[in-house]
C-alpha cells in the first residue's frame, strides 16, 4: 500500500461509518486495496467511451460530470470533498461510460477497483460488508439522479438556483459560473440576471 495513503485512511473510515462499519480485521483487509489519485486541474477521473475502473472519494477537489451531445457539453453534476465519484454503471457493468469526469481544480482521490471489489466479496471475511457497501453507494447515486431529473420537471431555473445555493452554498463558490449555468440548463448571461434579482437589495 502507497504509505503516502496512510494519513488519509482515517478520514475515510469515518466517512464509510456512514454507509457501513467495518470492524477492525475487515478494515485491515479492505484498506489494502485502497489507492491514492491525484489529478491536476481538468484532468480525467474517466472519460466518454471509456471503461470506467474506479469508485473514488474525493479527499479534496471537485469534479463534474457531462455528456456531449451535438459537439456541445451537458453539465449533469458536479462532487465535491467527501463525495463519492464514479461512472457506476460503467464501473458495475465494465462497459464504455456514456459520461466523461473532469476535474475542475486540483483534486486528491481515494479510489478502489472493479477488480478489487470482486476480490473483497470472494472474500469471507468481507463479503457481506462488500455487498451492503456497493448497494448503498448505488442508493446515493440514484438518489442524486433523481433529484436531479426532479428539478427539471418541477422547477424553473432560478427556483433550480435557489435550491442549489441553500443546499450548497460552497458549490457555488467553487464551481465557474459558465458550469453553473450549463447545469441549470441556462446561458452565464441569464445566470447572472438571476443572481442579480435574487441578490440586489429591495428598495
Amino acid at each position: 500500500m502507497d504509505p503516502q495513503i496512510e494519513k488519509y485512511l482515517p478520514v475515510y473510515r469515518e466517512y464509510l461509518h456512514k454507509l457501513v462499519v467495518f470492524n477492525d480485521e475487515e478494515w485491515n483487509i479492505f484498506k489494502q486495496h485502497l489507492r491514492l489519485k491525484a489529478l491536476k486541474k481538468k484532468e480525467y477521473f474517466t472519460r466518454a467511451g471509456e471503461i470506467c475502473k474506479e469508485v473514488g472519494l474525493i479527499v479534496s477537489g471537485s469534479a463534474r460530470y457531462y455528456f456531449v451531445k451535438n459537439g456541445e457539453e451537458i453539465t449533469n453534476y458536479f462532487c465535491l470533498d467527501t463525495e463519492f465519484v464514479s461512472s457506476y454503471k460503467s464501473f458495475l457493468r465494465q462497459e464504455p461510460s456514456p459520461a466523461s469526469i473532469q476535474v475542475l481544480e486540483d483534486t486528491l482521490l481515494i479510489t478502489f477497483s472493479n477488480k478489487a471489489v470482486h476480490q473483497l466479496l470472494d472474500n469471507p471475511v468481507t463479503a457481506y460488508k462488500m455487498e451492503r457497501f456497493g448497494r448503498l453507494i448505488a442508493e446515493y447515486l440514484i438518489c442524486c439522479y433523481e433529484d436531479r431529473v426532479q428539478s427539471f420537471v418541477t422547477q424553473t431555473a432560478e427556483e433550480r438556483y435557489a435550491t442549489l445555493l441553500n443546499s450548497n452554498s460552497l458549490l457555488l463558490q467553487r464551481i465557474p459560473q459558465h458550469y453553473l449555468a450549463n447545469y441549470l440548463g441556462i446561458t452565464p448571461v441569464s445566470l447572472s440576471r438571476i443572481r442579480r434579482r435574487m441578490f440586489e437589495p429591495v428598495k
